[in-house]
């Protein structure tokens, strides 16, 4: 699947904070992502996002 920065996507487990969405911040071998509900940044490796993402 295609995902490009602005997307907000959703994740098969949620973050400590409660939400389970993400905005993408940054596309390329690693993902940069912001929690909707908190604001919080995550980076993650390609292999590891698209297995979290549903």
């Amino acid at each position: 699947m295609d995902y490009s920065v602005g997307d907000v996507v959703k994740t098969k487990k949620s973050h400590p904070c409660g939400g389970d969405e993400w905005e993408i911040l940054r596309v390329g071998v690693d993902f940069k992502m912001r929690c909707v509900k908190c604001g919080r940044l995550v980076m993650l490796p390609r292999a590891k996002f698209e297995k979290a993402v549903k």
